[in-house]
């Protein structure tokens, strides 16, 4: 079992994404916090010119309107199960792939944090004393929960907030740091979706924590028409990057591609994840590594559920 962050959709969650695979970090957030609405940003007028095209102007906006609807798929998705299946090819320094491991988890929120359960290991259920370890795991984060104090849940609903926050300030920055051209439109999962490229701007100035990596990256995305959602995107490093001193180094050419699917006519949520990561983390050797991981059976909690027990949380029956 792992607790991880769940919300990896967009530009700013590549950074959140390359963290992720290369340790997962436990993410706190309170799930008694109000949602923000989907209309929180206004629509823009989208109207192409003459020529079929969206101007920076428009795009900007386009951006800022998908950047808030993410925050809003990331709270919708606490109120979901659902199985992630992950696939990692360790490669030599010829590229060649010299190990395989194929893992299959079991998602759920448990009071507000994600949390993982590991369930198969190369295609083969977990034996009998693999699994207890990881309900024991979990027993452990419910029974934290249950016992914790109203000063720790404050400060940890205090933490959540101001990363709400952090959040918003680095949207802004997002929608300011790229030249959006408008590529065409095309067709993904039966839905006409805009197709737009994003290169770094210059001039960019960064304001919110992180975001002076933006730069550093640029790619392809593929904006839903109907629901302003984000769909696919396809992400590659221009440069180098490194994490703190001698923590992690993120190389040139490292690649992201990112697929999303309409889940209950609700939410815009992960469907397949691919990474061609070449890395070094702190003193350690470099990481050739392509990862690929697919979500699937996504199912609703009932949004009155409780969870005080292993095996007392009752999902909804839900269309994929």
């Amino acid at each position: 079992m792992r607790t991880r962050n769940c919300g990896i959709v967009f530009f700013f969650r590549v950074i959140v994404l390359f963290v992720s695979l290369t340790g997962f970090g436990q993410q706190e957030k309170s799930a008694d916090a109000p949602a923000a609405s989907q209309a929180s940003a206004p629509v823009p007028d989208l109207t192409p010119d003459a020529h079929g095209a969206l101007s920076q102007q428009q795009m900007e906006q386009l951006f800022r309107v998908v950047a808030d609807k993410d925050l809003e798929n990331d709270k919708r998705l606490r109120n979901y199960t659902y199985t992630e299946r992950e696939v990692e090819n360790q490669r030599d320094g010829k590229g060649q792939t010299k190990s395989t491991e194929v893992k299959t988890f079991e998602v759920m929120e448990i009071y507000g944090e994600p949390v993982e359960r590991l369930v198969e290991k190369d295609g083969k259920p977990l034996d009998a004393k693999d699994a207890a370890k990881e309900e024991g795991k979990i027993q452990k984060v419910i029974d934290k929960r249950k016992n914790e104090s109203e000063d720790d849940r404050r400060r940890r609903e205090e933490k959540a907030d101001k990363d709400r926050e952090d959040d918003r300030e680095f949207v802004r920055d997002v929608a300011n740091a790229y030249n959006f051209k408008l590529a065409g439109t095309e067709i993904l999962g039966g839905r006409e979706a805009w197709v737009i490229d994003a290169e770094p701007r210059p001039e960019f100035v960064a304001h919110a924590k992180g975001a002076k990596y933006l730069s550093k990256f640029h790619g392809r995305v593929w904006i839903d028409k109907t629901d302003l959602q984000l769909a696919k995107m396809d992400v590659e490093c221009l440069d180098t990057i490194s994490w703190g001193l001698f923590l992690a180094r993120f190389h040139k050419g490292s690649r992201f591609m990112l697929e999303q699917t309409r889940v209950n006519d609700e939410v815009w949520l992960p469907q397949h994840l691919t990474a061609k990561v070449d890395a070094r983390i702190a003193l350690f050797k470099g990481v050739n590594v392509d990862v690929e991981q697919t979500y699937r059976d996504y199912k609703k909690f009932r949004t009155s559920a409780k969870i005080v027990g292993i095996g007392e949380v009752v999902p909804q029956d839900a269309k994929p």
